[in-house]
């Protein structure tokens, strides 16, 4: 496959090589290229732009078909992940209405209206109510888009406070994360990069003199209770990363030097998107590649049998390890995430003296 595309990736370079020298050529004062192109070349070549057309829309309908996961949207696994997914369709099907509308007219009029020898083309020069109808439709359909975004993403954002969210930093480093729980005051205790100190094992900067601080808890994976809020609290601290969480509709940046925030409640746990049927099929599929690697993967000391986990990602090119920026994140009962948790050491016990 490698090399079939290395060689249709020539050809197309060499093609296009070859057609800046004709138009190098044709372009040279003084020089007699004689006619440009024949009727017979418009005509091939109005009939090329209606066979390009057929294509487009053929492979556009195959990729719904067989890649396209936009129908069944069935992975939200947050309270407002339903809201960004509505929000994406319908962009979506205004965006390929209107695709599908001017590529017809691009092509059907460069066939319909392609050069004949003796042949004028009628042409306005100005027509104040075409340009009115093709500036006031797509200002209507965008500022309605926007509008409706801003709603969305207004509604997301406005976290309720009274609702006494998990709190929760999702601190960001080349190339890892850490979590850290705010304990059982629920107030993270303040931290500062020039606070870090290996020797102590105060990995992310905790002010110790800090009462809030004391029963914090640092994690390397990220344990969240179905049906509770949680709001995370995001610190970077090298370079920009952003913290992408694809199931839970959910991605904030983290910027060095400040404190950026992301909130949601988590609905569905692990153990019950396992059971969807969309995601048993993608599981399925994955381990039927990975036994025809079964060697390769073995050699690097990988498992071979993948089992679906959320993941906490890094959406942000933030270095030559980025694409390996991944935390596990376990959506679990009440009573599991109090379980795990309480066996979880705090920052004031992890000192080393």
């Amino acid at each position: 496959m490698t090399a079939f595309l290395t060689i249709i990736i020539v050809l197309f370079i060499a093609i296009a090589i070859w057609q800046m020298v004709k138009i190098f050529d044709l372009a040279q004062v003084g020089s007699d290229n004689g006619q440009v192109a024949t009727d017979r070349d418009n005509t091939i070549n109005g009939y090329l732009m209606m066979g390009f057309l057929i294509f487009i829309y053929v492979i556009t309908i195959l990729s719904f078909w067989y890649l396209g996961d936009l129908p069944l949207m069935s992975n939200s696994a947050s309270e407002h992940g339903p809201q960004i997914d509505n929000l994406m369709i319908i962009s979506m099907v205004i965006i390929f209405i209107v695709q599908t509308f001017t590529q017809f007219l691009l092509h059907y009029f460069a066939y319909k209206y392609k050069g004949e020898k003796g042949k004028k083309a009628l042409f306005y020069a100005d027509n104040n109510t075409l340009e009115a109808i093709w500036t006031f439709i797509p200002v209507v359909v965008l500022a309605g888009l926007i509008i409706y975004g801003l709603f969305t993403w207004s509604s997301i954002m406005n976290i309720d406070e009274t609702e006494d969210p998990i709190v929760v930093e999702l601190y960001a480093q080349q190339f890892n994360w850490k979590a850290r729980y705010a304990g059982e005051d629920n107030t993270l205790g303040m931290a500062n990069v020039r606070l870090i100190d290996i020797d102590r094992a105060n990995i992310l900067g905790l002010d110790e003199s800090d009462p809030n601080a004391q029963d914090d808890i640092i994690t390397t994976e990220l344990h969240l209770p179905v049906g509770k809020p949680v709001l995370f609290k995001m610190r970077s601290q090298d370079v920009l990363h952003s913290a992408y969480m694809p199931h839970f509709r959910a991605q904030m940046n983290c910027v060095p030097g400040m404190i950026t925030q992301f909130g949601f409640t988590p609905t569905i746990t692990t153990a019950e998107m396992r059971e969807n049927p969309d995601i048993i099929e993608k599981v399925a599929n994955i381990n039927a590649l990975r036994k025809e690697r079964r060697e390769e993967i073995e050699a690097k000391g990988q498992e071979l049998t993948y089992e679906f986990d959320y993941l906490l990602l890094c959406n942000k090119i933030c270095g030559k390890s980025h694409y390996n920026m991944q935390m596990k994140i376990v959506v679990e009962t009440e009573e599991e995430y109090q379980a795990w948790l309480s066996q979880q050491q705090t920052f004031k016990n992890s000192l080393v003296k």
